[in-house]
């Protein structure tokens, strides 16, 4: 044992260290690919007009009238 208090981890064969990595590679790809389709419906600001329509128009009609009133 050594002197940290863990126990020695044995060395792995190279077809289970691939295994791993392969594993690994495709539990990455899953997380990107869930996380670029979060990132997506977050920025869509289409989709944020069509849930909240009247808070949209709102919100041009006072950011128009703000620019309208600075000229």
């Amino acid at each position: 044992m050594p002197s940290n208090g863990q126990p020695k981890a044995e060395p792995r064969s190279p077809a289970a260290l691939r295994a791993e990595i392969e594993r690994t590679r495709a539990e990455l790809a899953t997380s990107v690919t869930a996380l670029r389709q979060e990132v997506a419906e977050t920025v869509d600001w289409r989709a944020w007009v069509r849930k909240r329509p009247l808070l949209a128009v709102g919100a041009a009609f006072t950011v128009g009238f703000v620019i309208a009133y600075r000229r």
